[in-house]
């Protein structure tokens, strides 16, 4: 390997130009012609966070008759996918919706952004993502920004040469206020409103005081001062370097203090420049100085301190901070907090934070209640890239958020429904009796549905554990899965009511069952997956239910005499799918109608184009062979040459099929075996 070519693959060319855009330099003058070309240049914070999310793009789709967004900057493309948001489509819109509102100055500029939702419910990954996502839109040329440094100021004011503006200020904030209407009377000029550019702010105190040293220095030239003593440069947001992101997280009562939020006297300073109410001996450094131009987010916001608050709401509102000493101060941010709901609860019955709650805009992020897209996170972290070593069993995945989804739903009101239909429900699948209306209904009349239950954090934790212990030896199987997120809510330290440990107990012995039923039906259908034999019992059965309906008779393929219909076999697929004996006939013809449509459009009839018929002649086949192949003598350990080479077979479909190893492969037919062996056992019982 030749270190030069990494070096030179590090330095490569569009590197280099890449460096240059973000680190350009220009005079007042030639950022004046950028905001005219370019007047997005001059964006708020929050019309900025809009932008960077509507850029990734959107797309449409129809839910329960209802139209959803799937805002695409949500799936984290910035970091492939690594924080990836699922199954929060609606309220991820209500966001979008307040930054678009805010955007457009309707109002929720002025408020807190507070999300939220119980414990693990991805309201730190949202604040994350919104964080990550301005940093890197940023250093897009549609994303660009810039502010100023003042130059050349040494000599007249007996300090440093060079002084960057310490909160990262809007260049055209240097416009004197009483210049700035015809300004933008000559910048809006054939300008609509969405594209009009608007000045917000005054300079920072130590921009103020440096400002006006130089103005009295050059008799009020203003166009001297910006002339010779500002540079106008490219502006990149991190977090890591602590420029237009900040992060406050509330810490011991004790140990806080506002100047955190508003910036601190530096006492080194004071000594040079003879006073603690200089701008210049003052660190603008707290995290609503840092987060000036982009966004700051309030980890845990409702634990904040009272004082505290009160700087959060003359932010949020008046978009002021005020530093010690000095004058308020402009800030132009997104400001966005999270919180769990006994906090949340707190601020309801506080009647002091009204002006909190009046100032707040709530955006609910709940667990996810369906299924499919609950599966997605757990799959993204637990794969056979992510765990190599370890086989991870078909629907083992799936089951263990089955039974979060499960916890967080409400029972349903409908005596004819169970909780694990209405999962189903939620999930998109069909079931007879409920259309879209009745979902929609379903999931009004609930008050508090996905708000409680298992966060996603503990199957997370549990299904880690279960790899990290190797209960299966190489696989894990939902059962190892299951069981250990039993054993897990006996400490859990969330769950202190036996009652509600009771009850998720009992959901987890329903999803136990669902996947005995999931199982037995891969079973089934790796034993009927006998293509020949599937094919002849299908034309077997066409053939009969083409002489039944035509009133014909069947010509006996052995002793070659027309015999009637064989009734006896057309019952004992139809059967299957509770085709009941009234009913034989209008499904029969409903077959018959099938195939006549598609021979007139030139195409053959193939029974894997129907599922309720493919289920019917799978199911048949599967009890017809379910003897030949012995499972049950799995049981009993004593299997014969012949019986174990037809196992073998049902067990590499399962392998090739389904996506089963050696280990889990044996799992499932033992386990189905034994269920089989029990059936047995109850039917000797019975006779």
């Amino acid at each position: 390997m030749d270190a030069s070519k990494i070096i030179s693959t590090i330095n490569e060319h569009e590197f280099n130009d890449q460096y240059q855009q973000l680190h350009w330099t220009g005079s007042f003058s030639e950022y004046l012609d950028q905001v005219i070309e370019h007047p997005g240049i001059a964006r708020t914070a929050f019309q900025r966070v809009y932008d960077m999310i509507y850029s990734y793009g959107f797309e449409k789709y129809e839910e329960y008759k209802k139209e959803i967004y799937h805002w695409k900057f949500f799936d984290d493309p910035i970091d492939m996918g690594k924080d990836a948001i699922f199954g929060l489509d609606i309220h991820l819109t209500k966001l979008v919706n307040v930054f678009k509102a805010a955007a457009q100055r309707y109002g929720p500029e002025k408020r807190v952004i507070l999300l939220h939702g119980p414990v693990g419910s991805a309201k730190s990954t949202i604040a994350r993502l919104l964080k990550k996502g301005i940093q890197e839109y940023s250093r897009t040329p549609e994303g660009a920004l810039y502010t100023y440094d003042w130059v050349n100021i040494g000599e007249i004011l007996k300090m440093e040469n060079d002084m960057p503006c310490p909160i990262h200020e809007e260049p055209l904030h240097l416009i004197p206020n009483e210049r700035r209407g015809s300004v933008l009377e000559i910048l809006n000029k054939n300008r609509d409103r969405a594209e009009s550019i608007h000045i917000e702010g005054d300079l920072c105190p130590a921009c103020r005081y440096v400002y006006n040293k130089l103005m009295e220095e050059y008799k009020g030239n203003w166009e001297k001062v910006i002339e010779n003593h500002i540079r106008i440069r490219r502006l990149v947001l991190s977090e890591q370097d602590r420029v237009g992101i900040g992060t406050f997280q509330p810490k011991d009562e004790k140990n806080q203090d506002s100047t955190e939020l508003t910036g601190d006297i530096n006492y080194r300073k004071i000594a040079q420049y003879g006073s603690d109410s200089d701008p210049r001996a003052f660190n603008f450094d707290g995290e609503f100085n840092v987060a000036n131009r982009g966004i700051i987010e309030f980890v845990e916001v409702l634990k904040l301190d009272v004082a505290f608050l009160y700087d959060l709401l003359t932010a949020s509102q008046e978009h002021k901070i005020k530093p010690k000493k000095f004058a308020q101060t402009d800030i132009d941010e997104v400001i966005i907090g999270h919180t769990n709901e006994p906090e949340y609860r707190k601020l309801q019955n506080n009647e002091f934070m009204e002006a909190l709650r009046d100032r707040t805009v709530k955006i609910d992020v709940p667990y996810i209640t369906r299924l499919n897209k609950e599966t997605e996170i757990y799959k993204k972290d637990f794969n056979a890239e992510t765990v190599p070593h370890i086989h991870i069993a078909p629907h083992t995945i799936e089951m263990a958020a089955m039974w979060a989804i499960l916890t967080r739903l409400e029972d349903p009101k409908k005596a004819n429904l169970t909780i694990m239909q209405k999962m189903k429900l939620y999930n998109g699948k069909s079931i007879p009796g409920f259309t879209e209306d009745n979902i929609k209904e379903l999931r009004k009349e609930t008050t508090r549905e996905g708000m409680d239950g298992i966060s996603p954090r503990y199957i997370q934790d549990k299904i880690s554990n279960s790899l990290v212990t190797d209960k299966g030896n190489g696989c894990i199987n939902p059962f190892i899965i299951l069981n250990e997120l039993e054993s897990g809510l006996k400490t859990h330290s969330l769950i202190k009511d036996e009652d509600t440990k009771k009850r998720y107990r009992e959901l987890l012995s329903l999803v136990k069952m669902e996947y005995e039923d999931i199982v037995k039906h891969e079973v089934q259908r790796a034993i009927s997956a006998d293509e020949s034999a599937i094919d002849k019992l299908c034309g077997n059965y066409i053939d009969n239910v083409k002489a039944y309906t035509q009133k014909e008779k069947v010509k006996n393929p052995y002793t070659g005499d027309n015999e009637e219909p064989d009734e006896r076999l057309m019952r004992s697929i139809e059967e299957k799918i509770d085709i009941a004996e009234s009913r034989k006939d209008d499904f029969r013809r409903e077959i018959m109608n099938y195939i006549g449509a598609l021979a007139l459009e030139g195409k053959p009839f193939d029974f894997r184009t129907n599922e309720r018929l493919h289920k019917a002649l799978e199911l048949k086949l599967f009890e017809d062979q379910k003897d030949t192949i012995k499972l049950t003598s799995l049981v009993s350990n004593v299997v014969d040459k012949e019986a174990q080479a037809k196992i073998d077979v049902v067990k590499n479909r399962l392998i090739k099929n389904y996506g089963y190893c050696e280990i889990c492969a044996n799992d499932a037919l033992g386990f189905v075996s034994s269920v089989f062996a029990r059936g047995d056992i109850v039917k000797k019982d019975k006779k």
